[in-house]
């Protein structure tokens, strides 16, 4: 829980000025603020009985709820303190402490039926505090709960009118607890020990005089029961200060039994639910106590079944507002107009509804018949169809501001008289078909986009019309200069062609000419070649000749020495034959 949410102190929650109730509305912002479910235990008795201090134990403090010190009551009205519930995770814990019954001061019973009514109504724990013991006395002093039939209807109309809905109470009733104060007795039954609950069990039977009638009631109306008896906490004047002591301080008893009773609240006490079992939170408990005061104060009598209704109502409506609210949202975060189809919103439309009413699902209760959630799909299909004419005029809007930026050359050039000229309305066409195609590529023009230009090309067609008959008149007095041009050109062309033709032949004759020389010198180049080839093969040839004479000549002589050295080594052989004396074999 927030710390903004912390309460520190209790504040009246229903005020009683003079015999008339009124919701004090500081309180009931408060109380708003508390959206965890709530753990309601509420405390009615006698005046000056210890309720609140009872209640101060439960919020864990030793001071909060106005204890007091004289014969006079402090509690008026029924005071709030709501608290972290000690034991149970995310749940609250809502005080709720009641002016004390049977003041002398107020004169008039009246008011105290109907805050023990509205105790029985806004708790899941009702706590009935005591003094003493439970006689006959405390039967008497406890005989609003024998009005309770007359002070709250669980029906607005019974099924059957002759039917008493006592029995729709039972199941609607919180559970009842019975705290006994100052309780000097021993818990003992015929000489065996009992226990507080069994103690309450017997106070309960019926016996003769009103107490018979208390006690079937409480048996009838409350299926839990529990009871808690407590020793006095201390005596004398220790009694005027019981806020400022603490626990060593106090009987010992006293403090076990407060102990016990807190424990049995903070792990047995349920948390309020409506017919049906939805969880009751702060602005739920809030509309119930506004409902039940109302009727109290305009003469009627409390209905459970009307003021779940109302509330049923009441919290339906925020439903369907806030789903709205929501489908709303997302729509408009999600959506980029224009779509280009009609399948992206709705597409988008059924994400964004389901989630509605998913939300509305989880915060809306009894809605019988559906007839909220039909509401809202109705108010979801208002707003598509809001969405689809929105979709389509930013598409309008977004195409004739694009065909106005697209176009406005073209159109000042028509405005400029551009196109007034031969062939101007092909010119138009196409440059119509080349601005139609940049149009076309533009994106995110939306679903009006093709009709949108086929309505501003329809409003162009006597521009077109008036352009192309311009161009049909400028265009046949530029065909007919064209044929006199053109039979011009083809005079001056034919004589071009003779004078080509002239300048040809010439180009010709300076060609054979300028052939009939290259040739000659050609071949007079050839000539020389030919004789310079002679020349050479001729002195090739002699040379070869005198060449070959001269090895002719060479070997001739050669063959003359190494005959003459033949000759001379054989006269030196024969010369060293005879210096021997060997007779030279001839």
């Amino acid at each position: 829980m927030a710390d903004d949410h912390l309460m520190l102190a209790p504040i009246c929650l229903i005020e009683n000025s003079n015999g008339q109730f009124m919701v004090n509305q500081e309180a009931l912002q408060v109380l708003r603020t508390f959206t965890q479910p709530l753990v309601v235990v509420a405390i009615v008795g006698l005046y000056r009985t210890g309720k609140s201090y009872l209640m101060n134990k439960l919020a864990g403090q030793r001071t909060g709820f106005s204890l007091g010190s004289t014969v006079q009551s402090h509690t008026k009205g029924i005071w709030m303190w709501c608290v972290p519930h000690p034991t149970k995770p995310n749940h609250t814990l809502v005080l709720l402490d009641t002016e004390g019954l049977g003041d002398v001061e107020k004169g008039d019973n009246k008011n105290d039926t109907w805050i023990f009514a509205l105790a029985v109504l806004l708790s899941s724990t009702f706590v009935y505090n005591s003094m003493g013991t439970i006689n006959q006395q405390a039967m008497e002093d406890i005989y609003y709960v024998t009005e309770l039939t007359d002070k709250i209807k669980a029906k607005s109309s019974s099924r059957n009118e002759q039917m008493d809905d006592s029995m729709e109470l039972v199941s609607l009733f919180p559970d009842f607890v019975w705290t006994v104060r100052d309780f000097i007795l021993e818990l003992e039954i015929d000489g065996q020990p009992i226990t507080p609950d069994q103690y309450l069990e017997n106070a309960l039977k019926p016996k003769k005089g009103t107490s018979e009638e208390v006690g079937m009631c409480i048996q009838k109306f409350f299926r839990n029961k529990n009871c808690f008896i407590f020793a006095p906490p201390a005596y004398g004047k220790k009694l005027l200060k019981i806020e400022q002591l603490h626990d060593d301080e106090l009987d010992a008893d006293f403090v076990k039994s407060a102990e016990n009773f807190s424990n049995h609240i903070y792990k047995k006490a349920k948390a309020k639910t409506l017919p049906g079992g939805a969880m009751v939170n702060g602005p739920r408990l809030g509309n119930l106590v506004v409902n039940y005061v109302e009727a109290i104060t305009s003469g009627d009598i409390p209905c459970m079944e009307n003021a779940v209704l109302a509330l049923a109502e009441l919290e339906n409506s925020a439903a369907v507002r806030k789903a709205f609210r929501l489908y709303e949202k997302m729509m408009r975060q999600g959506m980029q107009f224009p779509t280009e189809t009609i399948q992206e919103l709705l597409c988008l439309h059924n994400i964004c509804e389901r989630e509605a009413i998913n939300v509305f699902i989880r915060d809306s209760f009894k809605d019988v018949d559906q007839k909220f959630q039909k509401a809202l799909e109705n108010q979801l299909k208002a707003k598509l169809d809001e969405f689809c004419k929105q979709n389509e005029r930013e598409s309008r809007d977004r195409c004739t501001a694009l065909l106005q930026d697209v176009f406005r050359p073209l159109e000042e050039a028509v405005k400029q008289s551009a196109f007034s000229k031969p062939g101007g309305y092909n010119i138009y066409l196409q440059q119509m078909q080349e601005l139609q195609e940049k149009y076309n590529q533009q994106p995110k023009k939306g679903m009006q986009a093709n009709k949108i230009l086929e309505e501003y090309l329809k409003s162009k067609e006597t521009v077109a019309d008036a352009i192309k008959q311009a161009d049909q008149r400028l265009t046949e007095k530029e065909n007919q200069r064209r044929e006199q041009e053109r039979q011009a050109q083809a005079a001056a062309e034919a004589a071009r062609r003779i004078e080509m033709e002239v300048r040809r032949q010439e180009q010709i004759n300076w060609e054979i000419q300028r052939r009939q020389e290259e040739e000659r010198r050609q071949m007079f180049i050839r000539m020389e070649a030919e004789n310079r080839r002679l020349l050479e093969k001729h002195e090739r040839e002699r040379t070869r000749k005198l060449e070959e004479e001269a090895r002719k000549i060479q070997e001739e002589q050669r063959r003359a020495v190494a005959e003459q050295k033949r000759r001379l080594q054989e006269l030196q052989r024969q010369d060293n034959n005879r210096n021997s004396g060997v007779c030279p074999i001839l």
